[in-house]
């Protein structure tokens, strides 16, 4: 991260806001992108499946950890990508007939969502904004003063609940908040 967004940040939490990120990233890939999560009140992770909160260094689990059989079946039918974290499983968009018949062959109701050549593999009703509604929660806020920024396909759900909604220039699909 930037010095100057550091320092942006720094700021607009200075003046009293108060500061949740949202990412589709496991807690320790985000750490090595983004050193600074002091700088936020909530981390809600794993496409909204963890909740973390920097001052306590304490994370929650909002969806069921990953079936085990899950992970064999996909492991089996040829898929060597896989990231497993506390809720999600991760891997490539190339994979999905694969991690679909798995799905279907042991009658789960995960849910799939697609974000720039990644797949992630969610617990049904798991998403960024059930992850920022978990967080507000937390910080007794409602989504009415809340401003979220997405750019890629697994932050629709978010921008919808957000009270402001913004895609950046240069998102791989539209979105429409």
């Amino acid at each position: 991260m930037a010095d100057a967004t550091v320092a942006a940040l720094q700021a607009l939490r200075d003046s009293g806001r108060r500061l949740v990120i949202v990412t589709g990233r496991e807690l320790d890939d985000l750490r090595t992108v983004l050193p600074r999560l002091d700088l936020f009140e909530r981390i809600p992770a794993e496409n909204g499946a963890l909740l973390y909160g920097p001052e306590t260094q304490r994370d929650r689990r909002l969806g069921d950890a990953p079936s085990e059989n899950l992970v064999r079946e996909i492991e089996t039918g040829g898929v060597a990508a896989l990231s497993i974290g506390a809720s999600i499983l991760a891997t490539l968009e190339e994979h999905r007939h694969t991690v679909l018949a798995a799905i279907a062959d042991l009658g789960l109701e995960n849910h799939l969502v697609s974000n720039k050549g990644a797949l992630m593999i969610l617990p049904s009703g798991v998403n960024k904004a059930s992850g920022l509604e978990a967080a507000l929660a937390e910080l007794k806020l409602t989504r009415h003063n809340t401003v979220a920024m997405g750019d890629g396909e697994n932050d629709h759900a978010l921008l919808d609940l957000s009270e402001c909604g913004w895609a950046v220039a240069g998102t791989v699909h539209p979105l429409s908040p």
